[in-house]
């Protein structure tokens, strides 16, 4: 799986601390602390029909993320919201798009790794594009990686980081084998995520999913388990072996990018009948409607 240049995004125009350039002529300095040491936080956002679903959730998390790294001076919701607007305005957009928010501790005096070399505040990047859902609504085939995610007290996934090196390691093994993505475990073997998804399964019409330890707390993920409370489907979080994810009826994966998408093989083993499953395709459609009615409006 391969995502492909969508000619729509020819003459984007992005947004750089406020600043609307076209993509071309887009630049940070080389001091900022993205470029020195991937010191930065980030969510990915989607644009329905002018609506942003589940934004000041994104927000809360993009904030927790900064607090949790010291940044100083993060800008308030309503500046990051009010630039997300004119971003879109610019290009515009309505739906069938994906935003990127990048907030990074700034730009340094020197080049160095002290927090205390940032006096200038953080850098807010707003990225904008034609995008739609990334996978294959036919599923995903998988492998399971070497790579595993970091226990918290390494590094604790509920920081939103833009450091995704692991995981990037990790879908270098899966595009060497010419899957589309790849399972990570966390230090004692369970299953944390995928490379760049949350992952549940189903068995006797129950769902699991990996606890938030070694993965994110996705917004996607969280969305789908409030979907099975309102359905009265039972979805539990739970350590996960591998094991359990070869003998379940169904896999999927959850991602604000991806939204909901089957995974039909993993490690060259068949899940399920090997075609994405109902309960699949029934909460794909029970998400579809909560992004149909839900946001916060953004474009008028």
């Amino acid at each position: 799986m391969l995502q492909k240049f969508n000619p729509k995004n020819k003459d984007l125009i992005v947004n750089v601390n406020g600043e609307l350039v076209h993509r071309d002529k887009a630049g940070i300095s080389p001091f900022d602390s993205a470029v020195q040491g991937g010191d930065a936080v980030w969510e990915g956002l989607r644009l329905y029909n002018g609506r942003i679903f589940k934004l000041n959730e994104h927000l809360d998390r993009l904030e927790r993320s900064a607090r949790a790294l010291s940044f100083e001076d993060i800008p308030p919701r309503e500046t990051i919201i009010d630039q997300i607007k004119r971003t879109v305005a610019k290009n515009r957009m309505r739906d069938g798009v994906h935003i990127r928010l990048t907030l990074s501790r700034g730009i340094k005096i020197t080049s160095g790794m002290d927090p205390r070399l940032n006096q200038n505040g953080p850098t807010l990047i707003v990225l904008a594009e034609h995008k739609a859902p990334v996978y294959a609504t036919t599923g995903l085939t998988v492998i399971t990686s070497k790579i595993r995610r970091p226990p918290p007290e390494v590094l604790d996934a509920k920081i939103h980081h833009a450091n995704l090196l692991n995981s990037i390691l990790a879908k270098i093994e899966a595009n060497s084998v010419g899957a589309d993505d790849a399972l990570m475990l966390d230090a004692n073997g369970f299953i944390a995520e995928t490379n760049a998804t949350n992952v549940f399964i189903v068995r006797k019409g129950d769902l699991a999913t990996s606890k938030a330890v070694a993965c994110p707390e996705g917004i996607t993920r969280a969305t789908v388990m409030e979907i099975c409370a309102a359905e009265k489907i039972r979805c539990i979080e739970a350590d996960l072996s591998p094991v359990d994810v070869y003998s379940a009826e169904e896999v999927f994966c959850t991602g604000t990018m991806g939204e909901l998408v089957g995974v039909i093989k993993i490690d060259n083993r068949t899940i399920g009948d090997g075609k994405v499953g109902l309960m699949t395709k029934r909460l794909s459609e029970l998400y579809a409607q909560c992004t149909a009615r839900e946001g916060v409006q953004v474009v008028d």
